[in-house]
């Protein structure tokens, strides 16, 4: 069957999304070839937020560029990292001369991208920290302990943004980074899978069938245990308890939840099931006290939705009631 996207050419996919991105939101940020800048950026006197990845996983990350967030985000080809260099040339551009933080997500190209953007920022001198998100825990006893980084990336991008604009020093943005990624975790649950947007091969077989795969990575590279399909309630007190249990949660303590859409599951079916991770959670005794629910971090079409779980103190959450304005998320605080 033929591909059905609306995009004019295979091989400009990117840079036609970013020019149209730059033209819906330019109150908000400036892109500059495939680098997303915030505006506030210019001004800014502090620590500042730089990540990257590839395109695709729309509204992340560049919908996360702005006041509050990430100050800038570099962006690669469909699913794929951008060059090492252009990483570098980011955190150059980013340095305001209170330091860099540097955020990966746990993905062999990423990080291959990060080590060379690292070593480049070393020998210039510069003052970079680098943060690694890997809170994808292992489902499968039998299968690889992947621990790829997942969409739980997003909620910290507000957390060291918020410590950065309270004029935190780099050591300090990136301690609470650290702790946060250590106490987070997530799981993909898939259902049906992507189409790739410039070739129209699908990433899987798991839509032929009628099983769900529980641990299936961000694009479906698949790790995970293929089950029969569960209700929602099923499937939050199956994989609660392994993210319960990966990060110690207890009763008393506060958490926050998000429930990630892959690009195909409806807002109906994350609301039932953010309710039932909400009662799930109460019955531990452990209080949610923030959330993001809706498309985060998504795969073009792919039928599935992430559930990530993090264990809160009251710093994370007095950093996350601050104000913060991007495309995709924007509150006063």
């Amino acid at each position: 069957m033929k591909m059905k996207k609306f995009i004019n050419s295979q091989e400009t996919v990117t840079d036609e999304e970013l020019t149209g991105l730059g033209l819906a939101y330019s109150e908000i940020l400036d892109v500059e070839g495939h680098m997303v800048i915030s505006k506030k950026l210019a001004d800014a006197d502090r620590v500042t937020v730089v990540t990257y990845g590839g395109s695709g996983h729309e509204p992340a990350q560049a919908g996360y560029v702005g006041e509050g967030m990430l100050d800038i985000q570099v962006v690669g080809d469909i699913f794929a990292a951008p060059s090492g260099k252009l990483v570098f040339e980011a955190l150059q551009k980013a340095d305001k001369g209170h330091g860099v933080l540097l955020l990966t997500l746990n993905y062999a190209g990423d990080q291959l991208a990060g080590k060379q953007a690292m070593k480049l920022a070393k020998k210039a001198g510069m003052n970079v920290r680098q943060v690694i998100t890997d809170e994808e825990i292992k489902y499968d006893p039998e299968g690889e302990d992947n621990k790829r980084g997942l969409a739980g990336a997003v909620a910290m991008y507000h957390i060291v943004g918020a410590a950065a604009a309270q004029g935190k020093s780099l050591d300090e943005v990136a301690e609470i980074g650290e702790r946060y990624a250590k106490n987070m975790a997530s799981l993909t649950i898939k259902v049906s899978d992507a189409t790739h947007p410039q070739n129209g091969q699908s990433f899987g077989d798991l839509g032929e069938t009628d099983l769900m795969e529980i641990g299936a990575g961000q694009h479906g590279e698949g790790g995970g245990v293929r089950v029969p399909m569960m209700s929602s309630k099923e499937t939050v007190a199956t994989v609660g308890k392994a993210l319960v249990d990966s990060i110690g949660l207890k009763s008393g303590d506060k958490a926050f939840v998000m429930i990630n859409g892959c690009g195909a599951t409806t807002m109906m079916e994350m609301l039932i099931l953010y309710k039932d991770t909400v009662e799930y959670l109460k019955g531990l005794g452990v209080e949610v006290v923030a959330n993001m629910v809706g498309e985060i971090l998504t795969v073009q079409e792919a039928g599935g939705f992430q559930l990530n779980i993090a264990k809160w103190d009251d710093e994370f959450l007095s950093l996350w009631n601050t104000k913060v304005h991007t495309p995709a998320l924007s509150r006063e605080g």
